[in-house]
């Protein structure tokens, strides 16, 4: 479960400056997200493991693009949505364009730009309230793309602007994305 943390608006360089507590913090416009207890005590084995699959596979079809071919990252990747107002999240695993890969950080380990694709995996942890706030903020910078992975489940709910959102099971494969072509891959790989 998340929190409002001071009721105030923060900026980017004050959520980096806060201790490194273990808790999985974010910035929705402005206002800062943590949850409760430290993340990685909500982690298990199995969203690691399906964190691994689904970058795996992303970064096999990334390879196989000409050049220049963007970035796949993982483990929660620092992504700065929005500045005005500052909205900075983590991503389980985003796949941002060549565009965004490519333009100077600066003095920050951040990616600054919205990937094309962000996949939530969701965790024990995860509140409906947390992935909707999530999924509006990936939608309001313009991603593309984003899917959310039940592991319990087994599925993949995949989400786009102006288009009604898609469940696909382990018994299907998602394929030929707007924004991945060429990808293609069965659901139930990502839960191998």
């Amino acid at each position: 479960m998340s929190t409002t943390i001071e009721n105030k608006v923060w900026t980017i360089p004050e959520v980096l400056a806060l201790p490194d507590d273990g808790r999985e913090r974010w910035l929705i416009r402005g206002e800062l997200r943590q949850h409760e207890e430290p993340a990685m005590t909500r982690r298990n084995r199995w969203h690691s493991q399906v964190l691994v699959a689904i970058a795996a596979a992303l970064k096999n079809w990334r390879d196989g693009l000409p050049e220049p071919r963007g970035q796949v990252l993982g483990g929660e990747a620092g992504c700065i949505l929005q500045h005005d107002p500052e909205t900075m999240v983590g991503i389980d695993v985003a796949y941002f364009s060549p565009e965004v890969s490519e333009a100077d950080m600066g003095e920050t380990t951040l990616m600054d730009g919205a990937p094309l694709l962000a996949v939530e995996i969701l965790s024990p942890s995860d509140t409906q309230g947390d992935i909707d706030e999530k999924v509006d903020a990936y939608l309001d910078a313009g991603v593309k793309l984003i899917w959310i992975v039940d592991p319990h489940l087994q599925t993949v709910l995949t989400i786009r602007p102006e288009a009604p959102p898609r469940l696909f099971n382990n018994l299907e494969t998602i394929a030929d994305e707007p924004c991945l072509p060429g990808f293609q891959c069965l659901v139930s790989h990502f839960f191998e």
